[in-house]
């Protein structure tokens, strides 16, 4: 049990770390330094939704034999749309954005419309370890602790530069370093409160492990190519991107297969 709560807590001590930057960072964070941040948690966030979630997930349906996709494939596309759905009724604003997104009226200020844009892709990561865990938690062979701790671990590691990323801006809109360090900070407060929640109800549903796992992984992977890949590469820079999410990518897979 104390392995399952620090596995929850891992990912937002990585975003409290990162939000921590503002305190030793200028006003803005360099551009290229930023654009490899993102394609570095882009690589990191592909890396675990193939290993750490849809792997597992037809490796848990094997006994349909052929049709060991299925389960996969069906909540990989629920994951998509559910993160459809949310991204089209928050009213968000990307950091590198300046209309935002969402509901076309609203009276949210940019800060809280910031601080939601990083919320809603940081429900998908909090479901992911939750599912991990729930897995690890249900026995079985399909996803040990040591599997469940590298997904955290992964997920943290890319936390880390999220959370710098949101409170430089946050910063930037005007905000003290203590507020936009407490609003960056707060963005990652959803991850254990998801991973919890989901912990829960997959104690109720255990038959339909392998759907949240690939549920997850949808989701993460709509974020990145929603949101993480299109402000990385924004006017065609794509070069400083690329190198970051296949180190990203790089580091993910290594630490699943080394901490397995």
């Amino acid at each position: 049990m104390n392995i399952t709560i620090l596995g929850l807590l891992i990912p937002f001590l990585g975003t409290t770390l990162g939000s921590s930057m503002v305190f030793c960072m200028k006003r803005e964070m360099n551009d290229s330094i930023q654009r490899a941040l993102l394609g570095f948690a882009a690589g990191v966030m592909i890396a675990a939704s193939v290993w750490s979630l849809l792997i597992p997930a037809m490796d848990m349906s094997e006994g349909l034999g052929r049709l060991a996709f299925f389960p996969a494939l069906v909540g990989f596309a629920l994951g998509v749309v559910f993160l459809f759905l949310l991204d089209k009724i928050t009213p968000h604003l990307h950091a590198m954005a300046q209309n935002p997104e969402g509901p076309k009226v609203s009276k949210l200020s940019r800060t809280m419309m910031l601080v939601f844009a990083v919320t809603l892709h940081n429900i998908p990561e909090g479901m992911a370890v939750g599912v991990v865990f729930a897995s690890f938690l249900a026995g079985g062979s399909a996803i040990s602790s040591a599997d469940a701790l590298a997904l955290s671990l992964g997920i943290a590691i890319q936390n880390f530069p999220e959370g710098a990323i949101i409170s430089m801006p946050l910063r930037s809109e005007g905000n003290r370093r203590a507020k936009s360090f407490f609003y960056g900070t707060l963005t990652g407060i959803v991850e254990p409160i998801a991973a919890v929640i989901t912990i829960l109800l997959t104690s109720l549903i255990l038959p339909f492990l392998p759907y949240l796992l690939a549920f997850a992984a949808g989701a993460m992977v709509y974020v990145v190519i929603e949101e993480l890949i299109p402000e990385a590469t924004r006017e065609e820079k794509t070069d400083i991107c690329t190198i970051g999410f296949a180190v990203g990518f790089a580091l993910m897979m290594v630490l699943d297969v080394a901490l397995s």
